[in-house]
């Protein structure tokens, strides 16, 4: 009975640890798009330099986990919380840093105007930090369908990346002098696009968790 509770607790701790990191990665990834829409080179500064907790979240899930593994010996279901969980803490770090990016294109467009107003590039990172908070949640829950739900909308978010590709070439042509700043802002859509495809990672994780079968929904 004792070691029961010493799992179920470690479990509960995991799952704070996931929570928080998905909550982290939601806020910077909108911080960082207010950064771009305004330049402020400041408020990205402080994001780059806050990249660290992340990072240390993402450490302590690997050490408890891998504790938990050697000394509560789980199995079955309780072994895939824990496989999920080092799976998910890489995901969300990884979207933290995707995030971190889109700061560091702010600082590179220091002293900059904008060559078109930024219309689709909000709207995905919209749909990112939903993605973002309703994986968490559907880990939380357990929830199949809201987990499978992060494949319709990664498709949109590919969707408005494909047209703020065909914007900004429009810019490139007509102005070849933006060329410089309309590739760091495809960077941006790319970033985005690649934390929504983490997000999805994340609804497979908890697919696999609930079922044992890992789904493809990138596919």
């Amino acid at each position: 009975m004792i070691r029961r509770k010493e799992l179920d607790d470690g479990l509960d701790q995991l799952k704070a640890m996931l929570i928080e990191m998905g909550t982290r990665v939601e806020k910077v990834l909108g911080d960082a798009m207010r950064a771009l829409e305004q330049l402020d080179t400041i408020a990205a500064r402080r994001i780059i330099a806050d990249d660290i907790k992340l990072n240390q979240i993402e450490e302590n899930i690997d050490l408890l986990g891998a504790r938990m593994i050697a000394t509560q010996q789980p199995v079955a279901k309780d072994l895939r919380r824990i496989l999920v969980a080092f799976k998910m803490a890489g995901d969300l770090e990884r979207m933290g840093d995707l995030a971190v990016d889109i700061a560091k294109v702010v600082v590179r467009l220091d002293g900059q105007t904008l060559v078109k107003p930024l219309i689709d590039l909000p709207q995905m990172a919209g749909i990112a930090q939903q993605m973002t908070r309703e994986s968490i949640q559907s880990y939380v829950q357990e929830n199949v369908n809201l987990a499978c739900k992060m494949a319709q909308d990664d498709d949109q978010v590919d969707a408005l990346f494909s047209q703020v590709i065909r914007d900004l070439y429009a810019v490139m042509m007509d102005n070849p002098k933006t060329i410089s700043q309309a590739g760091l802002i495809s960077f941006v859509g790319r970033y985005i696009e690649r934390i929504a495809d983490h997000a999805t990672n994340i609804g497979e994780s908890v697919v696999y968790l609930v079922t044992g079968k890992r789904p493809d929904l990138n596919a």
